[in-house]
């Protein structure tokens, strides 16, 4: 039996219920990966998600001819990619493990089908969440709206998860002849360099795609950090951080291998402790996934119908400042540049920059969702999707739109020292901390001992945060 393994988000070797099942069950087992962004449209991957592709796929590459196998490549459609795989190499049956994104659920149904009418057997599965999303009902028989209930029905550490797969024994299962495989190279993933300047120098030096990476990424999270996660993983100053989203977006480890390997940690109350802060996090992301899942019109809707009245801004220039680290908020503005030259931002900041963006400027979550989507390496579509929604007040299980972050209070607890800061925004770093989160409270002699010019080497506040926050207000009455 030749079986294809249709390879998507879950660019693994180990704990792939697809791959795995296709080597018990096939002579020959061919893994395809086929490149068709056009049709996750409006979804297609960003710049930073492309970048990461591109490095993913080709330690994936490498690892599978290790193991005695290999990655075929080629661009979509998807439908047209694997009928011709499958016809050069005699293909009885398609495996894959299923996406869950809006976009892609009609498509994978009209694949299946005509799979299933070419006279292919098509058999999908479970890889990229802990449960299916139409088994976890609440009691009434629908969709949870809240995570506290979620959380204690799928959560808790004794939740129970099915254990990971081994790598299978992929040495003898390939083809005579190996199809045609496109050159990764000529998909153009990677950015070019502009002016000289590589837009991804400072996304590759922090991060090494990979599954490989992805659990030394976790093994070093377990021994450094996890202990100090509950009280840490607020402070972007600090590297209490797991840094696995990117990872787990793009398949690399699998949530129920970072599941296993934490409760395999545990040792005493306090690792006890940390680690249901932990995992609850993991439950938060299948809970991001259960609400795509039932409400797959959230990505650009909102899940409360007020909110679709509300009155948001329109202001370009705004958006502009804020996206490039210019809002004259020190926490706001080390959180966007982070963002851009890493990919990558620390979840309390996502929630200080967002709250900014929806709050204090009233500017559409939708524009800060498409933002992230484009720069982040983790632009998950669940997440990223819940957590704007999140912010605005908007989603499930929301934080309450009167709720307003105070960028400077929250610069002051969760960047005590200025260490987040002073790394993002240098032009602030001789400022004494006292003033370094409202720089324009500091006396102009500290100022001018600092070189610091507010409007010149670093601007002034966007807007007053106390008016800002009462005009949100203003605008929230509207609806409510």
């Amino acid at each position: 039996m030749i079986i294809l393994v249709w390879l998507r988000h879950d660019l693994r070797l180990a704990d792939h219920p697809a791959l795995w099942q296709a080597v018990q069950d096939g002579a020959v087992v061919v893994p395809v990966f086929v490149w068709a962004p056009e049709e996750e449209d409006p979804w297609a991957p960003g710049g930073a998600h492309r970048w990461w592709l591109h490095h993913s796929l080709t330690d994936l590459k490498a690892r599978l001819q290790a193991h005695g196998s290999d990655l075929v490549l080629r661009s979509g459609p998807s439908l047209e990619a694997l009928r011709e795989v499958a016809a050069t190499t005699g293909a009885d049956a398609v495996y894959w493990n299923a996406r869950l994104l809006p976009a892609l659920r009609a498509r994978d149904a009209e694949i299946r089908a005509a799979l299933d009418a070419d006279g292919l057997t098509v058999k999908t599965f479970t890889g990229r969440i802990l449960h299916d999303p139409d088994a976890v009902q609440t009691g009434s028989g629908g969709p949870y709206k809240v995570f506290t209930p979620f959380w204690k029905k799928l959560g808790k550490l004794d939740y129970e998860v099915d254990a990971p797969l081994d790598v299978p024994i992929l040495t003898g299962t390939a083809p005579v002849a190996w199809p045609a495989s496109e050159a990764i190279g000529g998909w153009a993933l990677t950015p070019e360099a502009q002016d000289g300047v590589d837009w991804a120098t400072e996304i590759a030096a922090r991060w090494t795609p990979g599954e490989e990476a992805a659990q030394a990424r976790l093994q070093a999270f377990m021994d450094e950090a996890l202990i100090d996660y509950a009280d840490d993983r607020n402070r972007p100053d600090r590297p209490g951080s797991s840094s696995l989203s990117p990872y787990l977006h793009h398949g690399e480890i699998s949530p129920r291998q970072v599941w296993h390997a934490v409760q395999g940690w545990i040792q005493n109350g306090a690792m006890k402790d940390a680690a249901e802060v932990f995992l609850s996090e993991i439950v938060w992301r299948e809970f991001s996934y259960h609400l795509l899942w039932h409400f797959p019109e959230t990505p650009t809707e909102p899940l409360k119908d007020k909110y679709a009245a509300f009155p948001w801004a329109d202001d370009a220039e705004g958006l502009r400042r804020w996206q490039r680290g210019q809002t004259g908020y020190p926490i706001v503005d080390a959180g966007m540049r982070q963002l851009y030259a890493t990919g990558w931002m620390h979840n309390r900041v996502r929630m200080i920059v967002a709250s900014f963006l929806t709050k204090d400027l009233l500017l559409p979550w939708q524009r800060g969702a498409e933002w992230f989507w484009d720069c982040l390496v983790d632009a998950d579509l669940a997440s990223n999707t819940m957590g704007w929604q999140w912010a605005a007040g908007s989603g499930a299980d929301a934080q309450p739109f009167f709720r307003i972050f105070n960028p400077v209070s929250q610069g002051e607890r969760y960047d005590p020292q200025g260490d987040y800061v002073r790394r993002w925004v240098p032009e602030l770093r001789d400022l004494p901390t006292k003033y370094l989160h409202a720089p324009w409270d500091a006396p102009a002699q500290q100022l001018r001992q600092a070189g610091i010019a507010l409007g010149e080497t670093y601007p002034h506040p966007m807007v007053n945060h106390k008016a800002a926050r009462q005009a949100a207000l203003d605008a929230y009455e509207t609806i409510k």
